[in-house]
């Protein structure tokens, strides 16, 4: 490789690191803890569901339980389950009886609580797993800018690895084997970034792949709608096959018991270990009502079985299906393959174990790559303002970065001793706690005070994150051990251990002199 292409690459990486490097880091940070979105839940209510996410129960009872508090009739109704959770997603589409009340003409959205039937919206029900499921793709900013942030943050990371692995590639054998953890904390920087961003790219690279993809999408495919579609955005769904088909409405009743428990019965048996996700009743109660049954195969029956059965009420015929044993479409595939990848939820606890010690060691990489940058900018060479302005970028950087480790930890004891924990709670709490840590540590102007008392306070109040649970719920960590709540236990064991670390991180690993960590004279 050429000196001036070497140079292109470096300075690409370079750039495109460090412009990205905050986004990112929340991203990396926030979405290791989104793999375990669904146990933080049950851990926040002191639930525990199957380890299937699949809707269980008769769905016939939950029929009832909706119609108690709705009318149904007339209306398109679903009930989805999309998360391990006990509560099922209903929609309620507006009724097509002209003589229904203005009421039932509107479109309506809940969860609804399996087992207690209690009723939520989505602002009532939020919890501090989808909080941070969503702010790992920066949703919080209004709607669609922070998902575009996110996106072009993926497609900016996408170029920041490729080109490091470039820059590397003539030594990237032997970088891979050069890492000394007890040498200097400079040498440690260099080192992990080089080892741990080889060891962590097929990772990384999977990861900006897709969240560029889920995040840019609606402006990859908006030349797609207008070329090929004339505008019709409808028809390029439909071709997706993410629309539902059309039944006309008969304003006729139906004159039957409405069941649908049967069909799901009968479609689990002839699709053996069949996961239901979806039910979609079309025209509820009228003599043209279908039934939607959607669902996949379990992983390790097929990776890629989705299929969907639709039936006719009034009779049981079979109208449509798409058998998952044999639907083997490339356009499945791909849209089932994004997602799997991306939520790594196809290989048990296992899998997102691991995804998550690599996400936090991609949170390493990138603060290690902040540090070398700052590092290669404090030279004599290079003028005094300069230099201390390199350092305050580095500063706000490191200080809003690390902070997220202690105020994450706040929020799990926060949560627990909460009355009532909904969407303005958690905003109200997480980024003021947030926005106050970081200004704390930016006015310090010291990255080593920094770096080592985020990770003392974080530390600290991770370990609390079992007692605090412990206290409120009386969900201590033995007791859901001995009980089989494996996703409240896991939550308190990863707390630990990532307390124990942090703590052993902070008291002998950050021992580093104050010349190497100290802040530019200004």
């Amino acid at each position: 490789m050429g000196n001036r292409i070497y140079n292109i690459l470096f300075h690409t990486h370079t750039v495109s690191g460090i412009v990205i490097s905050v986004a990112l880091y929340v991203i990396f940070f926030t979405g290791s803890f989104s793999f375990f979105r669904d146990e933080i839940a049950n851990w926040q209510r002191g639930h525990q569901t199957s380890e299937q996410d699949a809707i269980v129960g008769s769905m016939d009872e939950y029929l009832k339980d909706i119609a108690k508090d709705h009318n149904l009739f007339g209306r398109d109704v679903e009930i989805s389950h999309y998360f391990n959770e006990r509560r099922v997603n209903v929609s309620l589409g507006a009724s097509k009886d002209s003589l229904a009340a203005d009421e039932d003409k509107a479109r309506t959205f809940f969860y609804l609580d399996t087992e207690d039937k209690s009723t939520g919206t989505y602002v009532e029900s939020y919890h501090l797993g989808e909080f941070l499921y969503r702010l790992h793709f920066l949703d919080q900013i209004p709607y669609p800018y922070g998902r575009y942030l996110s996106g072009f943050v993926a497609f900016f990371f996408l170029f920041a690895i490729i080109t490091g692995i470039l820059v590397h590639w003539n030594k990237i054998i032997s970088n891979f084997y050069v890492f000394r953890p007890w040498a200097k904390i400079k040498t440690l920087w260099t080192d992990a970034h080089t080892a741990l961003g080889v060891i962590g790219f097929p990772f990384q690279f999977v990861y900006a792949v897709t969240g560029a993809f889920f995040l840019l999408k609606g402006i990859l495919v908006a030349p797609l709608v207008l070329g090929l579609y004339d505008g019709d955005q409808n028809k390029l769904y439909e071709d997706l096959e993410y629309n539902h088909p059309v039944y006309a409405y008969h304003h006729e009743k139906l004159d039957k018991n409405i069941a649908i428990d049967h069909l799901i019965a009968k479609t689990k048996e002839d699709w053996p270990d069949f996961r239901l996700k979806e039910a979609h009743i079309f025209n509820y109660g009228d003599t043209n009502m279908h039934v939607a049954i959607s669902g996949y195969l379990g992983y390790t029956s097929k990776l890629n079985g989705l299929g969907h059965r639709i039936y006719k009420v009034a009779d049981g015929s079979i109208i449509e299906e798409k058998v998952p044993m044999t639907n083997n479409s490339y356009l499945d595939g791909v849209k089932n393959m994004m997602f799997r990848l991306h939520f790594g939820d196809y290989a048990g606890y296992g899998l997102r174990v691991i995804s998550f010690v690599l996400g936090l060691v991609s949170c390493f990489v990138i603060l290690s790559g902040i540090m070398i940058w700052l590092v290669a900018r404090d030279k004599k060479n290079i003028p005094e303002k300069r230099r201390i302005f390199n350092y305050q970028v580095a500063n706000w950087y490191m200080a809003i970065c690390l902070s997220l480790l202690p105020v994450t930890a706040s929020a799990f004891i926060i949560v627990q001793f909460a009355e009532e924990v909904n969407r303005p709670f958690l905003y109200r709490t997480y980024f003021p706690i947030w926005l106050v840590v970081s200004l704390f540590f930016i006015i310090k102007k010291n990255i080593g005070f920094t770096n080592k008392w985020t990770l003392i306070s974080g530390g600290i109040l991770g370990l609390l994150v079992p007692v605090a649970n412990g206290i409120a719920s009386g969900n201590w960590m033995w007791a859901t051990y001995a009980n089989g709540q494996q996703q409240i236990f896991l939550v308190d064991v990863l707390w630990l251990i990532l307390g124990i670390v942090s703590l052993w991180i902070a008291f002998f690993k950050l021992n580093a002199s104050r010349s190497e960590l100290a802040p530019a004279k200004d």
